[in-house]
């Protein structure tokens, strides 16, 4: 049995994905598709995790439960870039801009397939009272997000610990999740954790505005079908020095993506 054979799909056998045109889409309006399906993966997924049987499989399947979700919805999903996960073996840093809920949701359903991976995630969501045991069944790095000394002194030494066991790091460098890209608020974390660790850092530039950020809940917002989502993951970046020149490399391989979307107004 291969290591995929659990899995429900494995993205990253091709470099590309894109949503079928032909992909059944349910007459109804996008939300009330999409939402009571998450309703239904949070429920089964805080089951199992609640048993301690939210494994590596579960994880992976209920994100591509989540994506198929989605796409039910009528968004459409661009993946590129897959073929450089796994360009080098072993753990590696990915470094992505955060823009909505759905990358938290669905890169799990592409990378964890390819490589065992943990987020660094805010410690409010490890207390959500349905996703809090979801969150926390995976081994998550937890931050505050107030001390931002502490929060790189917890980044290092945790994500040195998963790294040494195996498993990647996801970090979201900005702040809090935003449709902008601000470089001056995207911190060095992943170049500072990829070269503590002697592995490589892969920049992830993403659009997922598709799935709008609530008003009152952030989780629970808009579904625009009007919007694509796009995910691209960049070429492994090896991080020397002070890795200041790698940082930049991750910050203007976002930039580009952002232009190549025409998304150039989100550019701060």
């Amino acid at each position: 049995m291969s290591k995929h054979d659990n899995y429900l799909h494995f993205y990253g056998k091709n470099d590309e994905y894109i949503t079928p045109p032909n992909q059944k889409k349910i007459p109804l309006p996008p939300p009330f598709i999409f939402y009571p399906n998450l309703l239904r993966i949070v429920l089964y997924s805080n089951r199992l995790a609640n048993l301690g049987k939210y494994n590596d499989f579960e994880w992976s399947n209920s994100s591509v439960d989540v994506l198929e979700s989605l796409e039910r919805s009528g968004v459409q999903l661009h993946f590129s870039g897959m073929l450089n996960i796994t360009k080098n073996e072993g753990p590696v840093v990915f470094a992505s801009n955060h823009m909505s809920t759905l990358e938290t949701m669905i890169l799990p359903a592409i990378i964890q397939p390819m490589k065992r991976v943990v987020f660094v995630t805010k410690e409010e969501l490890s207390k959500y009272p349905m996703f809090g045991p979801i969150t926390s069944a995976r081994d998550p790095i937890v931050v505050g997000r107030k001390n931002p000394r502490e929060d790189l002194r917890i980044v290092l030494e945790e994500g040195s610990e998963r790294i040494k066991n195996g498993k990647s790091v996801i970090i979201f460098p900005q702040k809090t999740r935003s449709i902008y890209f601000e470089p001056a608020s995207f911190n060095s974390l992943g170049a500072k954790l990829a070269k503590r660790n002697n592995v490589p850092l892969i920049p992830i530039a993403l659009v997922t505005d598709a799935w709008g950020n609530g008003k009152v809940v952030k989780e629970i917002g808009k579904i625009d079908t009007n919007k694509k989502v796009e995910i691209c993951f960049g070429e492994p970046i090896i991080v020397q020095g002070n890795g200041a020149e790698e940082h930049q490399q991750v910050m203007d391989f976002i930039a580009a993506k952002f232009k190549m979307w025409g998304k150039e107004q989100f550019i701060r």
